[in-house]
């Protein structure tokens, strides 16, 4: 038998996020799939702001930004008609991400891959999970290999980021409530003539929409479209060119022509969630917890964000002294986004697909004519895209969450996230200087509010402390933290501390120069140094 501290089941865009963070830990992780390759498909083809942000101090994100295309803008047609929604000028200034990132899933694994290699966790394709069996506090899997060689690993704790089919879940007994939609959509990446590039196009008809994604790998274009309910074709039909450009004259009254496919295919949509996260040792993520429609962009960006979430609090159990409470807060915090994520798909995959009179009329007269018009002022587009974008996630109900006395009146609360803010005129930001995994304390105000004597104490813990102080930069030749200062709440003058957790969510904050509350909570969820 074999030892593991943590073994992640699944080589998707979930595991390989939960190992890359494991791994800047030093955490011991293996990794194992059942495939034999990753996936050479796009799937999933959009990165959220906030995936984007979690994944910086992982290495991964410049990277990725440069091998996406950052849509800027959107184009509604319908009846004959074209009118272009802009979408990103919408002067964000707390994120360094402003804009939705169009990347083929198999790109993105194939970046994950490579940063993980250089991390020195290498993916064991061809191993497949058969067995789990608990083992006090740590469980016993049975991984079957290519040569049919049967092993058994004790693992402290195992992680199924397997898919809607998770064996991990299958096997550890945990429900999966939710249906299928009854409609059948054809997916398809292929080249596309008679549409302008650098733009996500939606055909708007009264049997539905189609979209066409600006992908650039493997091919220009990411076509979904729902195939009339009155359609026989079974979902397991292989589909051919000519019935997917029959699709598309429909929904654009042949103003689009297609050619070039590198893949098609049939596909239903399904609504799940599992009952729980968590069975002791074993813990679900991604879609082997919650599984949706596309709308939105959610599911792969959900699923990163679970194994970010999961990522840092598996490797402060194992070094053992943190609050058992602390894995808990793991399905207190992701389940609820869970949730919200699949009422939030369903209602808009119930507009874009319902045939009921009223919603085909408003889907192919109203919305043309109206979302130009709603979403032309920036406060309406922001307020739209900071929920799509998943900047608007917090735990402020978590037991992670704690609001010191006296707590600044404006800024982020805990449970929040941590938003970006300039520090210095050479490109230095808070989430550039939070970047690093591990958790990071900003001490904010004057420089004699935190006297060295007061804070050596701090030392006793594994947190990096950050002094943030509002002075003459040009005057003191250092930057100021004035901008940031002013994003956090905190007035002229006055003291403030925030504790940023490794997933760059706030997890103290508190006013004045008292560190008896921080280090309640430090003793509570850290181990000490």
């Amino acid at each position: 038998m074999t030892a593991a501290e943590v073994l992640v089941v699944g080589a998707g865009p979930t595991g390989l996020a939960l190992a890359r963070q494991l791994a800047s830990f030093n955490v011991p992780v293996r990794l194992v799939d059942r495939a034999r390759d990753r996936v050479q498909e796009s799937r999933a083809l959009a990165i959220q702001p906030r995936t984007l942000e979690v994944l910086k101090g992982l290495g991964v994100t410049d990277a990725l930004v440069a091998a996406g295309n950052p849509a800027v803008r959107m184009c509604l047609h319908a009846r004959g008609r074209q009118r272009s929604v802009p979408l990103f000028d919408l002067g964000l200034e707390d994120t360094a991400y402003p804009y939705l990132l169009f990347l083929s899933q198999s790109e993105t694994e194939r970046l994950l891959i490579e940063h993980l290699a250089a991390a020195g966790v290498e993916v064991e394709r061809g191993v497949e999970l058969v067995g789990l069996d608990r083992a006090g506090d740590a469980v016993v899997a049975t991984l079957r290999h290519l040569d049919h060689r049967e092993e058994r690993v004790a693992a402290r704790f195992v992680v199924g980021c397997d898919g809607a089919h998770s064996t991990v879940r299958h096997l550890a007994g945990i429900g999966f409530d939710g249906s299928s939609y009854p409609q059948t959509f054809v997916l398809a990446d292929l080249e596309a003539d008679g549409i302008a590039g650098g733009a996500a196009h939606v055909f708007l008809s009264e049997h539905g929409m189609l979209f066409l994604f600006p992908l650039g790998r493997p091919a220009s274009w990411r076509l979904i479209a729902m195939r009339p309910p009155a359609d026989p074709t079974p979902p397991d039909n292989p589909v051919t060119l000519a019935e997917v450009q029959r699709l598309a004259d429909s929904y654009s009254g042949a103003s689009v022509r297609l050619r070039d496919p590198m893949w098609m295919t049939n596909f239903r949509l399904h609504h799940r969630a599992a009952a729980s996260y968590r069975a002791g040792p074993v813990f679900l993520a991604g879609d082997a917890a919650h599984i949706h429609s596309p709308a939105g962009a959610q599911g792969m960006n959900t699923g990163i964000q679970d194994a970010i979430n999961l990522g840092w609090k598996l490797a402060h159990a194992l070094r053992g002294n943190s609050d058992p409470a602390l894995l808990d807060s793991y399905e207190v915090e992701r389940a609820p986004v869970g949730r919200t994520v699949l009422r939030f798909t369903d209602r808009a995959f119930t507009v874009a697909t319902s045939t009921h009179p009223f919603v085909r009329f408003a889907r192919t007269r109203i919305a043309p004519a109206l979302i130009p018009l709603v979403m032309a002022p920036r406060l309406m587009r922001a307020t739209a895209f900071r929920t799509v974008a998943e900047l608007n996630i917090g735990y402020r109900h978590s037991p992670l969450s704690v609001q010191g006395h006296d707590a600044p009146r404006g800024g982020p609360r805990a449970g929040d996230r941590l938003p970006d803010a300039r520090l210095a005129a050479d490109g230095l930001t808070l989430h550039k200087l939070t970047a690093e995994p591990g958790w990071h304390l900003l001490l904010c105000g004057p420089a004699d509010a935190w006297p060295s004597t007061s804070t050596t104490v701090l030392d006793r813990y594994p947190i990096t402390v950050h002094r943030l102080t509002a002075i003459d930069a040009a005057a003191a030749g250092r930057p100021s933290a004035a901008p940031a200062l002013r994003r956090l709440g905190v007035v002229s003058g006055a003291a403030a501390l925030y504790l940023a957790r490794p997933d760059g969510h706030i997890g103290y904050r508190s006013e004045g120069g008292d560190l008896s509350g921080l280090l309640s909570y430090l003793d509570r969820w850290l181990t000490r140094a």
